[in-house]
């Protein structure tokens, strides 16, 4: 017979699955902070156990945005199949009980000259040649280097190694510090930055790789602000328009580029996806596998492989 896991257990149950999922390389920061609001809720209801219209109820209340309830209830049905396993009356709330909205937006894949555009553009920007040089170096390694731009933004001077080539991300998104090699010709731009960095700090020494013009670590509105201006300034969106291409869209950029290259060159991107997923900071490989459907050619060139597999002439 099924063992009972009451209200007052229900706690202590949270915290034996979090540590189990934890265990698996989640961070749950979120989930955590969301699954004790539940357990708050369910003890409020004097519920014993969790059923599909409390879970209904509890996920309901966020209006914070529409893809909210359908996430909460998410959450939610982790928990229950974890706890179903130690009591038979607990409900697992359905997959399409709520609707989940698309929220990811559709990325915006940047040919060579746009990005060489906006580069040069960076250059030109200011009367500081050096808060010119520091955009213009931050894009150009958000793009060949599929780092996120709040990890651009946050390397200090001792994360880039430029005699060896590479270039570490601590404390990432989630969690893993991660290792990423930079071509020869990154490096030389890099370097040269790093002399000028130098020289405008005098002797100074600050943490930062990427400074402001005052020698302290850039703002991330600053960064998207300067970023929306030399978009408009290349014709890549209107003034005053909100929309358009966006900076995380480097990150699409490098893996689709990457992908193609494996393709074209013959080379397995099945097997060395996990290669890219460890670059990208992903922390499951299936989330890199949706770069395959963003590009058309990219998924032209991967039925094509998969044509060639059925035909055994690979």
């Amino acid at each position: 017979m099924a063992g009972r896991c009451e209200v007052k257990d229900l706690r202590h149950a949270l915290e034996n699955y979090l540590t189990m999922r934890r265990g698996l390389g989640f961070k749950l920061e979120e989930t955590e902070t969301q699954l004790a609001k539940f357990v708050l809720f369910m003890r409020k209801k004097r519920a014993t156990f969790i059923t599909n219209s409390l879970a209904l109820e509890w996920a309901q209340q966020s209006v914070s945005s529409r893809n909210a309830p359908a996430k909460r209830l998410t959450l939610v049905r982790g928990l229950a199949r974890y706890l179903s396993a130690f009591d038979a009356r607990t409900q697992v709330p359905a997959e399409n009980l709520l609707r989940h909205w698309p929220d990811r937006a559709r990325p915006y894949l940047y040919n060579d000259q746009e990005t060489k555009g906006l580069l040069e553009a960076a250059l030109t920007r200011s009367m500081c040649d050096l808060n010119n040089r520091t955009y213009h170096c931050l894009f150009g390694l958000l793009a060949v280097s599929g780092i996120r731009v709040g990890e651009g933004i946050g390397l200090n001077i001792d994360d880039l190694d430029l005699n060896s080539g590479l270039l570490t991300i601590r404390k990432p998104k989630f969690g893993n510090t991660r290792v990423i090699p930079l071509h020869a010709t990154t490096l030389r731009v890099l370097r040269d930055y790093k002399f000028r960095r130098d020289r405008f700090l005098g002797g100074r020494q600050v943490e930062p790789f990427f400074i402001s013009n005052r020698g302290t670590r850039l703002f991330h509105t600053e960064v998207y602000r300067v970023f929306n201006l030399l978009s408009v300034k290349i014709g890549l969106r209107a003034p005053g328009d909100g929309r358009g291409p966006r900076l995380h869209d480097f990150r699409h950029r490098f893996a689709v580029r990457t992908l193609l290259q494996w393709y074209r060159s013959g080379q397995d991107a099945e097997r060395l996806l996990p290669v890219l997923s460890t670059y990208l900071g992903h922390l499951r490989v299936t989330d890199t596998y949706w770069y395959l459907s963003a590009c058309p050619e990219l998924m032209g060139l991967a039925v094509q492989r998969l044509d060639r597999r059925w035909e055994g002439t690979i």
